[in-house]
Formats: C-alpha cells, sequence, structure tokens
C-alpha cells in the first residue's frame, strides 16, 4: 500500500513549526494562526479586533488581504525546495462579500489552483464563525531562485 499523496513538499510539516516562522513578524501581530494542514491546503484564523477592524468595527478589507496572502504564501513555500526556491507574491485580488464582525474569528483556506516551476496561484476563501464568506482572493506568487548567501 502507497503513502497518501499530498502537494506538500516535505510530509512531516509541524504546525507549530509553521506557526513559529511567523514570530516578530505582522503575522504574530494579527494573530494569524496556521490551524490545520490537509493533503493541498492550509487553514488559518485571524481574530476580528481592535486589530484588524476599520472605523466602523467590522473587519478591515485590508486584514483579509493579510490574511490572505500570509496563508498563500506560507502554502506556497511548503510546496517548494526552500533550500533552493522561495516563493514570494506577485498579485493579489480579493472581493469583499459581507463584513466580518468585531469579537468573532476568520478562517482562511489556501488551496492551489494551478503549481507550476515558476509560478503559482492560489484560492484562498475566508469565512466566518457560521461559515459565510466574507471574502476570496487569488494570489499569484513568482517562484525564484533564493539569493546566495
Amino acid at each position: 500500500m502507497s503513502a497518501k499523496k499530498t502537494i506538500w513538499f516535505r510530509d512531516d510539516y509541524d504546525l507549530n513549526q509553521v506557526n513559529q516562522r511567523g514570530k516578530n513578524t505582522l503575522v504574530e501581530h494579527l494573530e494569524i494562526d496556521c490551524t490545520e494542514l490537509g493533503d493541498d491546503y492550509l487553514l488559518g484564523t485571524m481574530p476580528v479586533d481592535e486589530r484588524t477592524v476599520q472605523p466602523a468595527q467590522i473587519l478591515h478589507g485590508g486584514a483579509s488581504c493579510v490574511l490572505a496572502e500570509s496563508l498563500g504564501s506560507i502554502a506556497a513555500n511548503m510546496v517548494i525546495d526552500t533550500d533552493k526556491f522561495i516563493a514570494v507574491g506577485q498579485s493579489l485580488t480579493a472581493n469583499h462579500i459581507r463584513p466580518g464582525l468585531k469579537g468573532t474569528k476568520v478562517t482562511g483556506k489556501a488551496q492551489p489552483i494551478h503549481l507550476g516551476r515558476k509560478s503559482q496561484v492560489w484560492n484562498i476563501d475566508i469565512v466566518n464563525e457560521d461559515q459565510k464568506l466574507v471574502c476570496q482572493s487569488t494570489l499569484t506568487m513568482a517562484i525564484v531562485e533564493k539569493p546566495k548567501k
């Protein structure tokens, strides 16, 4: 019997280690937390609080974009050999569907649309606690050679 096939470059990713990479970054500041790694997706949450709301006290569209780009970037780098390459954001589009309400959490799910040698395209759906769509994003990543030290 063969092992289950996933999109991930390694089969031993640990969510604690994945979350540690966000220390001292915007990811940590906004409390973005990767919560589940499936065969072809990455799930993560972010609170809707004073750091992520607009003056109307609903989720700021820019905060949704940060969650989408963070999850897509993390996932994109988990698909490639990061000893040789790095995935960097190239383009992000976001469609804001409904407000995220202060005092709740939103959850993003990053799934690949295209995994190529030089580029990747990811869909990131962000839902509220009732699983209703808040934001749909598409992230294009460039795969570039890692700079020599």
